[in-house]
């Protein structure tokens, strides 16, 4: 392995290059950060494009030694600061003395510029975006940034190569994922903060400050007890803090506009589906009546209600007769009871008698109840006993 961790060894098979046989999704698939474990062979997965025209890291060499030569420069005097004892620890107005801190910070804002100067020079200005992703979430992180780099919103940046690191051997808490975006000088503003805006808006990440490559390979970390700033470019030095919020809230807005139109969509098939027409049932055969006689068919129950049937319209076609006749008959004042009624009675008993049978079903209509034959025959009786109308003439 390269102690040169800002190039990619030959060879090394956790890199994607527009040169690999395989497509950079099938890489991302197969080479998840959350599951390479570095044993120290394999720190970083990278995904390089093509580089930009013009890219030159200029005389890297001579840029680090008198780097690294300042850096050690300026770590002895802020030591030295610390532990003199005239230089105050607050200052005063009245008499002008700075205290340690401002008289450190003066020291560390110098060593800044003098770095920049240095790269610039050399033209070693080559840099990246580093953003800082939690174990649970990096994998997700990686591939949007490394695809979107490839062919998607970074491909029309400065940004060149990207780099994410594995994941440690031994258990970790809290372990914090590095995402590195490279950028062909991290001292041209306008193409930072350009690439800046893509990672806010159309990936909604938390950056952590653009450091330069020089700065790494001389060991000036955020820990350095030299205490220069660790990045030549913080956030807030490229845009406001309203600016930038409003990137991210444009980002997760969409974001759920596109979870919520996703969500709608498999409703509507659900509901689509449960709505669509269900195949008919068989139909059911109807469940007999019970039978007196198990002999007894459907076909002669049929039929015997067909006569029952016709057995009641004769009775109801008789009887009107009979009635218009008995009114008759009161009203003629010549007419004889006797003879009407006596000559009526076995017939009307033998209308209104019907054959017994057993009741095969209810009639669907409701229908007068008629009078039962011993109603009539009382009925009849007192019919008898009432005085008969003698005829005019009679002896």
């Amino acid at each position: 392995m390269s102690k040169n961790e800002e190039t990619i060894p030959s060879q090394y098979p956790y890199a994607w290059t527009p040169d690999s046989t395989f497509s950079v999704q099938d890489f991302l698939g197969k080479y998840k950060p959350s599951m390479v474990q570095n044993d120290g062979t394999k720190p970083w997965i990278w995904v390089r494009k093509p580089a930009p025209a013009g890219l030159n890291e200029g005389d890297q060499v001579a840029a680090l030694e008198e780097a690294s030569e300042l850096l050690k420069e300026v770590t002895e005097r802020v030591e030295k600061i610390k532990n003199d004892s005239s230089i105050p620890t607050r200052s005063n107005k009245k008499t002008g003395a700075k205290s340690k801190k401002e008289i450190r910070e003066q020291v560390q804002g110098e060593a800044t510029e003098k770095l920049k100067e240095i790269s610039i020079r050399h033209g070693y200005v080559c840099g990246k975006w580093l953003i800082f992703a939690p174990a649970e979430r990096v994998d997700v992180i990686w591939s949007n940034i490394a695809a979107s780099l490839i062919s998607g919103p970074l491909a029309s940046t400065s940004a060149f190569s990207a780099k994410v690191s594995t994941s440690p051997e031994a258990e970790t808490p809290n372990y914090q994922h590095i995402i590195c975006l490279y950028m062909p000088d991290v001292y041209d503003k306008p193409a930072v903060t350009e690439v800046m805006k893509v990672l806010l808006r159309n990936h909604g990440v938390n950056l952590s400050g653009v450091k330069s490559d020089v700065y790494t390979l001389i060991g000036l970390d955020s820990k350095h007890s030299s205490g220069i700033p660790s990045t030549v470019w913080k956030n807030t030095s490229l845009m406001k803090d309203s600016e930038i919020k409003e990137l991210k809230d444009a980002y997760f807005a969409e974001l759920d506009f596109q979870k919520e139109a996703v969500s709608t969509n498999t409703t509507s098939t659900e509901k689509g589906e449960s709505t669509a027409p269900k195949p008919k049932p068989p139909a059911k055969l109807k469940k007999k009546s019970v039978q007196d006689d198990p002999f007894v068919s459907e076909d002669d129950d049929a039929s015997d209600h067909k006569e029952e049937e016709k057995r009641k319209n004769e009775v109801k076609s008789k009887k009107a007769p009979i009635k218009s006749q008995m009114k008759a008959a009161g009203s003629d004042p010549f007419a004889s009871g006797d003879d009407s009624d006596e000559a009526e009675l076995p017939r009307r008993k033998q209308i209104v008698k019907p054959k017994k049978t057993p009741a095969k079903a209810k009639a669907t209509t409701r229908k007068r109840p008629q009078k039962s034959e011993d109603e009539e025959e009382d009925e009849e009786d007192e019919e008898e006993r009432k005085p008969k109308k003698k005829r005019v003439g009679a002896k």
